[in-house]
């Protein structure tokens, strides 16, 4: 049975930027990159695990996936999956501690 997905404010906030970003030069490529990661969140949601360990917090309930260069760091409860950040691969996860609070 799959858990249910919520989307924090600030990750929703980082999508709209990712996908400003990308439409610059490409509106196509800015619309694929948003809608695998909103499909990628039914995998999450089927199998909330698949995701590693976010390597900086060693922590077993918030994991990441990526999807091309962003990772998609989220919490897993025992009743949802919180989607808290889409951030850049290169970008210092310091830069978004405070939402982990």
């Amino acid at each position: 049975m799959a858990t249910a997905v919520v989307w924090s404010q600030q990750a929703l906030d980082d999508i709209d930027a990712i996908a400003e970003f990308i439409s610059r030069d490409s509106p196509y490529h800015a619309r694929r990159v948003v809608d695998e990661i909103f499909d990628m969140a039914v995998s999450i949601a089927e199998q909330p695990k698949i995701g590693r360990i976010v390597p900086e917090l060693g922590e077993q309930g918030v994991r990441e996936r990526f999807i091309y260069s962003y990772r998609v760091i989220y919490g897993v409860s025992d009743t949802q999956i919180e989607i808290v950040a889409v951030i850049h691969g290169r970008r210092l996860l310091e830069s978004i501690e405070d939402r982990f609070a």
